[in-house]
């Protein structure tokens, strides 16, 4: 690992003098000494609402406003930032990718740790990149488990609560329209050597010369031959209302984004629609629908191969077209060209089809006075066809290479029902709501795949793959896939307050599970939190500036279903024989044990602590949250190994414990309030987690294999740590690196000394270092400025400290090889006369043909901050839209990943320094866990200049 020089506090000084650069607040409205109002919001809690002011658990909202400033594909990119305590992780940069979401930390080793989400009351089965953000009206998180233990063994990691457009009763109908449409450009080119440079690194390495396609005298840049600016439109159109007994709403959307590599785009239409309507004084009845059709193309198209290249290839033949292979010093290609790829016309095809119905109908009785019964029914479908055709001798040198295709299928089913029982009362001083649930659902998921080769013709594409011979038709056991689950719960809440004083909150759920065996099925998960609003205390009376002073603190258990279906039955797989021929070359077939049954498999428990503090001051102009937590997880999933007498190598057993801690801090304001009609806001978000294993299986304190290390952050790699170069006359260097040459990566050596200070052995596995990768704290920001019509608003995000995993630099790139072979990142590299380099000696002792200890090469310094998105827009006065028979209209142009400051990583490369990829994709050789997020050979980041308008008739 590369000594960091780890950049300094520069985005809190950022953020002192930009967004809360005075030590007061301007307001142009009349001065008061008395406290004008509380907190009226009202957020969702899961099964009900409350005023913000009344919540004891940890909730953090957004508003669907708030989602809109981040114009994108889906709401997982509008998030990012906006919330402390909910790390937004970039896992692709392709068309309409959805980013990982960790609500406080990663607690499984082995199962899943995204959140569960939950839409319009209903859980949530699908993809959250279904989910158009224009639908949505606001967005609530529960982080802890007092907020979490509602939903049981599914809250673990958190609960994103979605709740989508709806109709206002008796109002008029109303029709409006949101559209953008706009470019994305290059934010960076992946910063590799041009022509001379390489022709330097060849010369300096003295490993291979020039293959029949090179020329010293050429200089081909690849990437601009690949990479096109690339479109990217949205449009919505809705129809809200409502009469004196319900109300309505209507949407179509549109959304199409392509990507700057060739061929490739995504695009989805959705339409929703809800409806509430009074039948009589007592019964309520509704329903929410929201449908999407996706379509995906070229998703396996890559930015990786042109990369490798050979700067100094002539890409043209003598009349003036692209060369279909090129040589190069010892390597033969394909060549990766736009103009070539889009000529490819029926010989190449990358398509997937998803179609996804989210429904949600309800019947509402209310009983007595605060009594009310309500049924909710959820069904969901989903499904996704893909199939993909390569014909014969695409991206192959081989011009007969076999044409190859398959197609996939998946299907999921869900349904939910929910028999909710409220009571709502206030007596006085006390205000009672109490909330009983009885549930049951089902979940039914199957897939397929086939794939083929030698497709007669290139107009069969993947719809026939019948065509093919049949001895080239796979139907692979491994790709077939089909589960049901099923879930039964009941859970009760009680929510007391005293003299909106004093709060408390008490939570009891009980799950039973198809997926444990029978003795195991059920479990109960408790929580109770509570509040003091000390605000409403006598001897605050007289301190008119606190609108808010409230202090929570909360314990409960949630759990995180990571057991796979049917996993406690084992699992049996089949073997052909090389005898039962019967004549017809129908073999023998036997079966055998590849995963033991342990009935006594169960759940991932995590208790949590939340222990925080609300503010509101001067009118609420300033308010906040600061919150402490701490997460224990027990009983994770792991592989125990076995015996080989067993028959068996090893079986899933819960085993493991881990551990999140942190802080969280959010501060919002309103610095300038209509003075002469300008309005300055401003909020900012910083939280820090430390993540920690603290049992591994059967005692064990580490697992090289898997990099988990007790003690350490599940997120750490395991490696050498840089520490510079070999020089001339550096002693020991034969002693620790024998046969190793001046200029080559020097690493920590840990072993013991001799009396005479040299070291007793040479370098080895030994020597590799625990790397811890999380940041030291992240956050993001936020500010509107607002004169008269015109409002301007910036959104970013920042982290400090960490370490950034760039495969490009590393050895699993290959992409840094420093041999001459292919094309090279631009590196200082050593040489006689430049012996201050960072990067070695090109030709020198190399592993796997790439610079010995290379891997350290790719680790830097993760900080940075990065202004998102920012956006002036313009709202047309009240006359002019009289006449245009508007009620309002405003144009805005926005501008996303405009800036990158504090960033080493931007500082060296130009590029961007969020990861694209997970940690075993993207690269030559996958080198690092999936959980890890690295920068890979994904496509380039954009950076996107759009047009939009909004208007409401």
């Amino acid at each position: 690992m590369r000594n960091f020089a780890l950049t300094k506090n520069k985005a809190a000084i950022f953020f002192a003098m930009t967004l809360l650069p005075s030590g007061f607040m301007y307001s142009q409205a009349k001065k008061d000494t008395v406290k004008q109002k509380n907190i009226e919001e009202v957020v969702l809690i899961g099964y009900g609402q409350q005023k913000k002011e009344a919540v004891t658990g940890s909730v953090a909202s957004v508003s669907g406003k708030a989602l809109k400033e981040v114009p994108a594909a889906n709401i997982t990119d509008a998030l990012q930032g906006r919330a402390a305590g909910i790390d937004i992780g970039r896992t692709s940069t392709k068309p309409g990718a959805s980013l990982q979401i960790r609500i406080r930390g990663a607690r499984s080793l082995s199962g899943d740790n995204d959140p569960l989400v939950v839409l319009d009351g209903i859980p949530f089965a699908g993809s959250i990149g279904d989910i158009s953000p224009n639908d949505i009206k606001s967005l609530d998180i529960l982080k802890d488990a007092s907020a979490t233990a509602i939903y049981g063994s599914r809250g673990a990691n958190g609960v994103i609560l979605i709740t989508t457009n709806r109709g206002t009763k008796g109002q008029k109908a109303k029709l409006s329209y949101n559209g953008f449409t706009g470019i994305q450009t290059l934010f960076s080119e992946y910063p590799l050597m041009d022509g001379p440079q390489f022709v330097a690194l060849r010369k300096a390495a003295n490993q291979y010369t020039n293959g029949t396609d090179e020329f010293d005298n050429i200089n081909t840049n690849w990437q601009k031959l690949y990479y096109k600016p690339a479109m990217m439109t949205s449009h919505d159109v809705g129809l809200t209302g409502g009469s004196q007994g319900g109300n309505y709403s209507v949407g179509l959307a549109y959304f199409k984004q392509d990507a700057l590599i060739p061929l490739q785009s995504y695009e989805r239409l959705s339409f929703r629609t809800s409806v509430d309507q009074q039948l009589g004084e007592r019964f309520k009845v509704g329903f929410t629908s929201n449908n999407n059709f996706a379509t995906t193309n070229a998703n396996g198209m890559s930015a990786a191969p042109i990369l490798g290249y050979s700067p100094i290839i002539d890409p043209y033949t003598a009349d003036g077209n692209f060369k279909r292979v090129v040589y190069s010093a010892i390597d033969q290609t394909w060549i990766y060209t736009r103009n070539g790829i889009e000529n490819l016309g029926n010989k190449y095809v990358d398509k997937t089809r998803a179609f996804s119905s989210y429904n949600n109908f309800y019947g509402e009785l209310s009983i007595l006075n605060g009594l009310k019964y309500k049924l909710n029914v959820g069904l969901t479908y989903r499904t996704s066809n893909s199939g993909n055709y390569t014909g014969v001798g695409v991206f192959s040198t081989n011009d007969a290479a076999p044409s190859s295709a398959g197609i996939g299928n998946n299907q999921t089913y869900q349904w939910v029902l929910e028999n909710l029982l409220t009571y709502d009362r206030t007596f006085g001083k006390h205000k009672i709501n109490a909330t009983a649930l009885y549930s049951s659902e089902q979940t039914t998921f199957n897939s397929s795949y086939i794939s083929a080769k030698n497709i007669p013709a290139d107009s069969f594409q993947f719809y026939n793959l019948g065509q093919a011979p049949q001895t080239d038709i796979t139907i692979d056991p491994n790709n077939q896939n089909y589960f049901k689950t099923g879930l039964i719960s009941w859970m009760g809440r009680a929510m007391y307050t005293f003299d909106n004083k004093y709060m408390i909150t008490a939570t009891v759920r009980s799950d039973a599970s198809s997926r444990l065996a029978p003795g195991n099925k059920w479990h109960t998960y408790p929580a109770v939190s509570l509040g003091w609003n000390i605000t409403n205390e006598s001897f605050m009376d007289n301190l008119k500036f606190i609108n808010l002073l409230k202090l929570r603190a909360g314990i409960g258990q949630t759990s995180n279903q990571a057991v796979t279906p049917y996993s406690t039955l084992g699992r049996l797989s089949v073997v052909p024989y090389n005898f039962g021929n019967n004549g017809n070359n129908s073999y023998a077939v036997g079966n055998y044990v590849t995963l033991l049954p342990n009935p006594n498999l169960g759940w991932e428990f995590s208790n949590t602590q939340n222990y925080g503090v609300d503010f509101g001051f001067f009118n609420n102009r300033l308010t906040g949250t600061v919150e402490v937590y701490k997460t224990t997880t027990k009983d994770i999933l792991l592989s125990k190994n076995l015996p080989s007498t067993s028959g068996v190598s090893s079986v899933v057993v819960n085993a493991g414990k881990s551990e999140n801690k942190g802080i969280e801090f959010t501060l919002n304001g309103v610095i300038i309030e209509n003075k002469d009609g300008f309005t300055w806001e401003a909020g900012v978000n910083v939280y820090a987690n430390r993540n920690k294993i603290l049992a591994l299986n059967s005692g064990q304190l580490r697992d090289e294999g898997n990099q988990w290390f007790v003690g350490h952050s599940m997120n750490s790699i395991y490696d050498y740590q840089y520490m510079g170069l070999w020089q001339q006359g550096d002693p020991y260097l034969n002693i620790l690196e024998p046969g190793g040459n001046v200029g080559m990566i020097k690493v920590l050596y840990t072993g013991e000394y001799n009396a005479d200070g040299s070291p007793k052995r040479a370098i080895g596995p030994a020597d590799r270092q625990i790397i811890e990768t999380d940041p030291k704290w992240q956050g993001g920001f936020n500010t509107r400025l607002a004169y008269k019509n015109f409002d301007l608003s910036v959104v970013g995000a920042f982290q400090n400290g960490g370490v950034l995993i760039s495969t490009i630099y590393g050895s699993a790139g290959y992409l840094n090889r420093l041999t001459g072979r292919g094309n090279n990142v631009d590196v200082d590299y050593w040489t006689p006369d430049n012996t201050d380099a960072r990067y070695p000696k090109p030709g020198g002792i190399q592993s796997g043909d790439n610079p010995k200890y290379g891997s350290t090469l790719g680790y830097f310094d993760a900080s940075y901050l990065k202004v998102r998105t920012i956006t002036l827009g313009y709202s047309f006065e009240k006359d002019l839209l009289d006449n245009l028979k508007l009620s309002a209209a405003k144009i805005y142009f926005t501008v996303q990943n405009p800036f990158v400051m504090f960033s080493p990583y931007y500082k060296e490369t130009g590029m961007d320094p969020e990861p694209n990829s997970r940690g075993n994709e993207n690269q030559a050789v996958n080198s690092y866990q999936g959980r890890q997020l690295i920068i890979g050979t994904n496509n380039p980041t954009t950076r996107n200049y759009l047009m939009g308008i909004n208007l409401t008739f």
